[in-house]
């Protein structure tokens, strides 16, 4: 398959980019975009074969939940059977944006594929100009996963999602890098006390300011997901990933070993970390550890670009787990595979 390139430009009109990647859509077919959180790869929710070109695009794994974008409130309610009073505060509260919310889903009213065969489905409403022109252009409700191939790292730029997905899918609008840099928060309103399944761009302290006490997911692996990133291994470049917790001297003393026995390392850490350390690895630099969303913009440009790089193994900085670091850790966590050297 050919895939077009589309790129937005911010002087001119792009009527005709989201015409023609609307009619894509609206034809089954599949079209990658830019959302605030990572590059979201859409097909018309409706539509189970376009939805099929999703998962096999991706490789994903067939009972891995889709969330589903959309432009206006409205939308929903064609799919979703009740709104809780919680899910209405939190919807309030912080869309558009990057927060996702599972909510009951009507029979027969989505594509059996898009919610993995379960009775609730995650929805959220982006905030980026691109994905809200696109949806409301297409006038359908997009399932959207990160546009990449399942279990490498979330794309963050349209050369990302090129270099997973060119050829594989019918085109890609390059509006630019995405600003959060990892993927929303998902968080079921299904239940009576609301569960946070995935950490993201919206907070746990945020949500519980809206809501109150929400209890935290397990992310049991036994467990049938019912929101992505929960059950697989994810983020991943090819070389294996260790987070390292410990000072700059124990780090030190890890990477002598690395170097020692002849292998190529790859370092994901601050700048406060990397300027102590003495090392021909290959270094990328998340920024400051004075700046968390600086690290969450850049932790999936680094991942992938140690792939590029060559390195045989990778070393990455462990964060604290409070506001935006509980989503940096979880991610790198899923990217690690629970690997980790402690001093």
């Amino acid at each position: 398959m050919q895939t077009i390139h589309w790129k937005i430009n911010k002087q001119q009109s792009n009527n005709l980019i989201y015409q023609k990647a609307a009619e894509l859509l609206q034809n089954g077919e599949c079209v990658a975009f830019p959302t605030e959180t990572v590059y979201g790869l859409g097909a018309d929710a409706t539509n189970q074969a376009a939805i099929q070109k999703i998962y096999a695009a991706k490789g994903r794994p067939s009972d891995n939940p889709l969330i589903v974008h959309i432009a206006k409130r409205e939308q929903m309610d064609q799919f979703i059977a009740s709104y809780p009073p919680k899910a209405l505060q939190l919807m309030e509260a912080f869309w558009p944006g990057p927060l996702t919310v599972i909510l009951p889903l009507k029979k027969d009213s989505l594509a059996a594929n898009v919610s993995a065969g379960l009775s609730t489905v995650g929805v959220r409403m982006p905030e980026h100009p691109v994905s809200l022109e696109l949806i409301a252009t297409a006038n359908i409700p997009i399932a959207a996963p990160s546009a990449n191939r399942s279990g490498k790292p979330s794309p963050t730029t349209a050369e990302h999602v090129i270099e997973d997905l060119d050829g594989e899918i019918a085109g890609i609008i390059d509006g630019g890098p995405t600003g959060v840099g990892l993927e929303s928060t998902v968080i079921d309103c299904s239940l009576d006390v609301p569960i946070i399944l995935r950490p993201g761009g919206i907070t746990i302290e945020q949500i519980e300011q809206v809501i109150g006490t929400v209890d935290l997911s397990t992310n049991s692996t036994t467990e049938k997901p019912k929101a992505p990133g929960m059950k697989y291994t994810h983020y991943a470049p090819k070389a294996p990933v260790y987070l390292v917790e410990g000072s700059s001297q124990f780090w030190q003393s890890e990477i002598n070993k690395v170097e020692i026995a002849g292998k190529k390392l790859g370092i994901l850490a601050t700048k406060e970390l990397t300027s102590k350390l003495a090392t021909s690895a290959v270094i990328q630099s998340t920024g400051s550890i004075k700046a968390m969303g600086e690290i969450a913009t850049s932790l999936y440009k680094g991942l992938r670009a140690f792939d590029h790089a060559d390195v045989d193994i990778i070393f990455a900085e462990v964060y604290p787990e409070t506001e935006l670091g509980a989503a940096i850790m979880n991610r790198l966590e899923k990217a690690a595979g629970n690997r980790r050297i402690s001093e």
